[in-house]
């Protein structure tokens, strides 16, 4: 049996069909901005990828939410994405070893696959006090980006708190918490979200994978396949904004009817996301179907220009 058949065995063996697969396949394509006849070759990606680019995963100061956000992909599901697809070389949340054995591993990846690696950052980087705010194996989180960015190929921040600061920025901000590419004065990938939606990190390997590229990015770095229109653009309710029809209290039977969310402080018309198109939990829900407004989690100074939540900007 083929590499490719093997692979969807294993889909089937957990309860999803070929027709399911190519259903993703077709969907991912799409939010990638390539046409159709790219949809055989997303799933040959998948399902025999000809390369595995190695990664090394490092977390800074954050919550592992953009971890857990990971865990949760299908399509591949996670273990295909770090085992088949991918070569992680070193995630400190997912790996077996601890302690000295994982800076060994860290320092063996370096020295193996410098200048070739995928670096996905997760997390702030504290910068007042010389880093002192934030340290692993003895080193501070700015000491341990400083050696690794620099030397890989590509630098992923994956989640708000990587790209622009998110809540660890937030005033008053004592350790002086910075984006990535703000502390270490270089640009970045930024995938933001609290959390990310993971269709967005795996179209942005795929991209890379597929055209040998990275996607083309806005003037903050962010993919403009999931990050080229604001969540108001896109938002199912717009008919409702459109007619002036809103909900003004929560349980009221405007919200039954499920109208349009501003004036309950949805910050859908300043935030950029495909939040309406992916959805999260399989391609599920997301927060404004459920009933929620957006709290404009993937923008530069999330918390402090989001907040008060539920008031009408």
């Amino acid at each position: 049996m083929d590499k490719k058949e093997q692979f969807y065995q294993r889909l089937e063996q957990r309860g999803v069909s070929r027709r399911d697969f190519m259903r993703y396949c077709t969907f991912l394509t799409a939010t990638m901005g390539l046409s159709a006849s790219f949809v055989p070759k997303v799933a040959e990606v998948f399902a025999a990828p000809k390369q595995r680019p190695p990664v090394i995963w490092l977390n800074f100061g954050e919550c592992t939410g953009c971890t857990e956000a990971m865990l949760r992909t299908v399509y591949p599901y996670a273990d295909e994405l770090v085992l088949e697809i991918l070569s992680v070389e070193y995630h400190e949340t997912i790996m077996a070893a601890a302690g000295h054995q994982a800076e060994e591993q860290l320092q063996a990846a370096l020295e193996k696959h410098s200048g070739k690696f995928i670096c996905v950052a997760e997390g702030a980087i504290p910068t007042k006090y010389n880093g002192g705010y934030g340290r692993i194996g003895g080193r501070t989180f700015l000491e341990i980006a400083q050696e690794v960015i620099p030397q890989a190929a590509a630098t992923i921040c994956i989640g708000t708190c990587a790209c622009f600061g998110g809540v660890p920025a937030a005033k008053p901000n004592p350790g002086g918490y910075m984006g990535v590419g703000q502390a270490l004065k270089m640009k970045t990938i930024n995938i933001p979200g609290c959390p990310p939606n993971p269709v967005n990190l795996v179209g942005t390997i795929v991209n890379y994978l597929l055209l040998g590229k990275l996607p083309a990015v806005d003037d903050m770095g962010r993919p403009l396949f999931a990050y080229g229109k604001t969540i108001h653009d896109q938002c199912p309710r717009r008919s409702h904004f459109e007619n002036e029809e809103f909900v003004e209290e929560f349980g009221s039977k405007e919200a039954a009817l499920g109208y349009c969310l501003y004036k309950m402080g949805c910050r859908g018309p300043e935030t950029y996301n495909n939040c309406p198109v992916a959805k999260f939990n399989d391609g599920t829900s997301w927060p404004v179907e459920a009933g929620h407004p957006c709290i404009g989690c993937s923008e530069p100074d999330f918390w402090d220009k989001m907040t008060p939540f539920y008031e009408e900007f």
